[in-house]
């Protein structure tokens, strides 16, 4: 199957000098080029929501540091919003 790629000067001049320098065509050294650039691909794990929102975490705080703790009922009862929890 044909494909056609276009090549930056230098780059097509380093892919001439590859292939001539091991005795290959430039096709065959693109395959190869191409074979383990896949492989290597394939053995990446795609990013995790995490990866994709580190950079935001964090962003924006609340200037407390207890929400972790708290009740949203508790929280919302601190703010006058809501009657304080009997217990």
């Amino acid at each position: 199957m044909l494909t056609t790629v276009k090549l930056p000067k230098e780059l097509h001049a380093a892919l001439d000098r590859a292939a001539r320098a091991h005795g290959l065509t430039k096709s065959e050294v693109v395959r190869a080029a191409l074979r383990a650039e896949l492989a290597r691909f394939a053995r990446r794990r795609p990013p995790t929501p995490w990866d994709l929102g580190k950079d935001l975490f964090g962003r924006a705080g609340s200037g407390r540091s207890d929400l972790s703790t708290l009740r949203a009922r508790d929280l919302l009862a601190q703010e006058g919003r809501r009657k304080p929890r009997r217990g």
